[in-house]
């Protein structure tokens, strides 16, 4: 996780870390900002894929939404529509190909559909089983 920030060009400190990744209900848990999340999900992006051929432009701010969360884990897991199916079942929600395909769309299209808390707490649960589930440490 330290290597994402880094190639996000991000100074994250591995205590401050250690401290975002504990359970709420432990001691000295933290919670995470939108920009330390947005930032991670960019560098889990280049870590997992490379640097993107097009750069973003560093001055526009964009708005973290369930629905670019969705993208980024998306694109950096280089996940297929299928695995998406899967992991949305995995986490108890079952959707349509278009249901599905309506989360990836801009906002704006007429197809469009917003992602809820709980539509992105599923896909986090599905991601969780379809990954880790099983694995010993």
């Amino acid at each position: 996780m330290l290597e994402a920030y880094k190639l996000a060009e991000y100074t994250m400190d591995a205590t401050h870390l250690d401290s975002l990744l504990k359970r709420r209900q432990e001691e000295g848990s933290k919670l995470c900002s939108y920009e330390e999340l947005g930032v991670f999900l960019d560098g889990f992006v280049i870590l997992k894929r490379g640097p993107s051929p097009k750069k973003a432009n560093d001055d526009e701010v964009v708005e973290l939404t369930n629905n670019l969360i969705l993208k980024k884990l998306r694109i950096a897991m280089e996940l297929k529509e299928a695995e998406t199916e899967i992991i949305f079942s995995l986490g108890e929600a079952e959707l349509s190909k278009q249901q599905l395909a309506s989360l990836f769309r801009k906002e704006g299209h007429k197809n469009f559909k917003e992602c809820s808390d709980e539509l992105l707490m599923a896909f986090l649960d599905g991601l969780d089983e379809f990954y880790f589930v099983g694995e010993v440490d």
